[in-house]
């Protein structure tokens, strides 16, 4: 039976450039445990995206993937009610990618704002890949693959979604139609029986009035839950919805996501390029050192010079990890010299120390047994396959290619 697209799914994915640091985080983690509990979850580490600006050397892919994945569960993922998986070992991904390739104009890959400027501070690499031209799209395909309600994004990842969305408009657009659709339509709402009939004629009728996006994920549910329709019936019921097409490929909503600053060692952006960062499962020791030492307002030179909290990048880690009660004496301290950058750094060095050890520990179970690894990454794997199968299923059929 083909998975209907969910109205509570949610995707997103990681690649593997090793282990993870607060910056990750605090930017996406953090977040993905939270949205587990509230919706169905998939999450990937994105093995084949890393080989686009990475293609040179692959040697070191697999321990990075293993340790993304360990770092996922010691932080708070949980594989028993969200779905873990590599991107390489789910292979529809690629066939996806080459389905959508063939309908993709151009134009599209080159106007998105990441592609000049990944060019441009990575000069050191040859770039002129169509791998790295199409990584926006083999992103869509695993995006569209899964048939999400929700992509969770910060504000920088916007563009990558909404590409996202016009391909999957142009498929079904292309692919979408078909003769007497609106007759079709008509009769497999009969076919939802009773109330059901009723209420998805109100539903529609109120979200092609008013735009209600409320209206529109009750009929989706409405539909999506009915056992008594066929699966082409579903498609034509999902697409007449918005219009006269099948959505074979729902277009997925952005969930933008809060993004706290989180500052390196040396006040930029915490990044594994610029060498400022703090590991999730680093040695305390290691942090409480390394935090001793992060910059602070370049202003207080002496202990008795007065400070300027907005110009430190201790007061943005302050901001993620105290309360009010301790920022309210951290920014008064700074300002008036009353406290000194070290006593300053204490409270947030206990909490960060606080939060890597529980990482540590709970990472442990997994370095200890490689074997339970593996076995998690297999099942993700296998859920994660099921719903694939059935999203190109639907996607070969349409195309008028034979399902193997």
């Amino acid at each position: 039976m083909n998975a209907s697209p969910s109205g509570k799914r949610v995707l997103s994915g990681m690649r593997p450039t090793g282990p993870l640091h607060l910056g990750n985080y605090h930017g996406a983690l953090r977040n993905w445990i939270e949205l587990q509990y509230q919706y169905e979850c998939y999450f990937f580490i994105a093995d084949w995206h890393a080989l686009t600006t990475g293609y040179e050397d692959t040697s070191g892919l697999p321990d990075a993937i293993h340790e993304v994945l360990i770092d996922w569960l010691a932080a708070g993922l949980n594989p028993g009610v969200c779905t873990l998986f590599v991107q390489s070992h789910v292979p529809e991904h690629a066939e996806l990618h080459l389905l959508l390739s063939m309908i993709t104009p151009l134009g599209w890959l080159e106007r998105v704002p990441t592609y000049k400027d990944q060019q441009e501070q990575l000069k050191e690499k040859d770039l002129a890949t169509y791998g790295f031209l199409g990584y926006p799209l083999l992103q869509s395909a695993d995006i569209l693959l899964y048939r999400p309600a929700f992509v969770p994004v910060g504000e920088d990842q916007v563009a990558h979604v909404e590409i996202t969305r016009e391909i999957a408009r142009r498929f079904n657009h292309l692919y979408g139609r078909e003769p007497d659709f609106e007759q079709k339509a008509e009769r497999a709402i009969k076919e939802l029986g009773g109330r059901n009939t009723t209420l998805y004629r109100q539903l529609r009728r109120r979200f092609q009035e008013t735009g209600d996006a409320t209206a529109l994920e009750r009929a989706r549910a409405l539909v999506s839950g009915n056992a008594r329709i066929t699966v082409a019936d579903r498609d034509r019921l999902l697409g007449y919805l918005e219009g006269s097409n099948v959505s074979i490929l729902p277009e997925p909503q952005v969930l933008l996501t809060a993004t706290p600053k989180v500052p390196g060692l040396d006040g930029r952006k915490m990044s594994k390029s610029y060498g400022n960062t703090i590991g999730l499962r680093e040695e305390p020791d290691s942090v409480v050192k390394k935090l001793k030492t992060m910059q602070t307002d370049p202003a207080r030179v002496r202990r008795t010079d007065p400070g300027d909290p907005d110009k430190c990048p201790v007061w943005d880690l302050h901001q993620i990890y105290s309360d009010q009660a301790t920022r309210d004496w951290a920014s008064a301290g700074c300002r008036s010299a009353g406290i000194g950058c070290l006593d300053c750094k204490g409270p947030v060095i206990d909490r960060i120390v606080e939060e890597v050890s529980g990482m540590r520990k709970r990472a442990q179970e997994f370095q200890d047994n490689p074997e339970l690894v593996s076995n998690l990454m297999a099942e993700g794997a296998e859920k994660a396959r099921a719903a694939a199968r059935d999203t190109l299923d639907d996607v070969r059929r349409a195309m008028h290619l034979r399902t193997p």
